[in-house]
């Protein structure tokens, strides 16, 4: 297990490289959870075109080959609470405005269940995401996405088999108010002295 303070990279990995990597610090690691944050002013890697956002930056089925580079950019104004649990096809992240300490949304991030690495948590975006409000209303996000990456055969059947029998699992703990979504990490604030860290060494390390 980690301890609070230690640097993990949060990467996504497809065929066996990385698409993303964001720095984060461990709030707390258990058998049954992990949690990090990321903190505005942390120095990342993504895909050379990701600052572009999604209307002019490039996709996963823009790769017919392992071609893609990746640039360094500084994480900005949003500060992230991500918690992982084993074998679960998604995570649940609590974005704050960092600068007012405002609570913004909970954010499902639909994604292959995570792998520890000695410094990491390894893992893939799969495009689908729920955004939860404050007031508990739900936002379907990149539905689209989704299903373009269906199409070009990017996402597996054993994959969407996974989303699909996680979506009532979540909707039921919204409706129920059950953790993560009864308020427990809403007062969350980093520690005070946890700085924005650096890529780590040997980052992009398989």
């Amino acid at each position: 297990m980690w301890q609070p303070g230690d640097v993990v990279a949060w990467r996504g990995i497809r065929n066996n490289l990385v698409w993303h990597v964001q720095p984060t610090i461990v709030v707390k690691d258990s058998p049954e959870e992990l949690v990090l944050t990321l903190l505005p002013g942390t120095e990342c890697a993504a895909e050379e075109t990701y600052s572009l956002g999604k209307k002019n930056g490039k996709r996963w089925w823009d790769f017919k080959q392992n071609d893609w580079k990746l640039a360094k950019y500084i994480w900005r104004t949003n500060r992230l609470l991500l918690l992982f649990e084993p074998n679960k096809c998604y995570s649940t992240i609590l974005f704050w405005e960092h600068a007012s300490d405002k609570f913004l949304y909970y954010y499902i991030n639909f994604q292959v269940p995570f792998q520890r690495g000695d410094y990491s948590a390894d893992t893939l975006d799969l495009e689908l995401d729920l955004i939860i409000n404050p007031d508990f209303s739900t936002e379907w996000k990149d539905k689209d996405d989704y299903q373009k990456a269906i199409d070009h055969g990017l996402i597996s059947t054993e994959w969407m088999q996974c989303i699909q029998s996680a979506q009532p699992e979540i909707l039921d703990k919204l409706e129920a108010r059950q953790y993560p979504f009864d308020g427990t990490w809403l007062d969350w604030t980093p520690d005070p002295n946890w700085a924005p860290p650096k890529l780590p060494k040997d980052w992009d390390r398989i």
